[in-house]
């Protein structure tokens, strides 16, 4: 019965490169390491980032300052007008988005943010949605709809 194993196929298997064991081999003398030199020494190289001895890049650079990108908030963006094709008159909550696809794989657990981007005139409620711009606010309360915090 063949299992995984036992299974094998032509070309599977590739011979290694011995190098350095002998003329007859192809890679003996040198061993592929060219002639004398820091790089064909045993233990022989330079470690990441180093210059030749000049002053590497990686000191050279300031490193001073904030960040704020690792405490920063990302929000998952969501524009009404895409929100206006897919919703009638139910209810918009981060179930009813992930339900009809507009959030999916690491977006369905970040914070919701809400932009005005295009033409909307649906009174919808949004229920649990973290973030809205101040242009969507205002058109969903022309539009009839509501923002309920809970």
């Amino acid at each position: 019965m063949l299992n995984l194993k036992n299974l094998k196929s032509p070309g599977a298997h590739k011979n290694i490169k011995r190098i350095g064991r002998g003329q007859g081999s192809g890679q003996g003398t040198q061993a592929g390491k060219g002639h004398k030199g820091q790089k064909a020494r045993s233990g022989g190289g330079i470690r990441i980032g180093f210059e030749g001895g000049q002053m590497p890049l990686y000191r050279r650079l300031p490193k001073v300052g904030f960040n704020n990108s690792v405490f920063a908030t990302s929000y998952t963006v969501v524009n009404l007008e895409k929100i206006a094709e897919k919703f009638t008159s139910e209810v918009v909550t981060r179930e009813s988005l992930v339900e009809k696809g507009f959030l999916s794989g690491k977006n369905k657990s970040l914070p919701i943010k809400v932009l005005a981007k295009g033409e909307f005139s649906k009174a919808l409620t949004f229920k649990g949605i973290e973030k809205f711009s101040a242009k969507a606010q205002e058109l969903i309360s022309k539009a009839g709809g509501k923002i309920v915090n809970e």
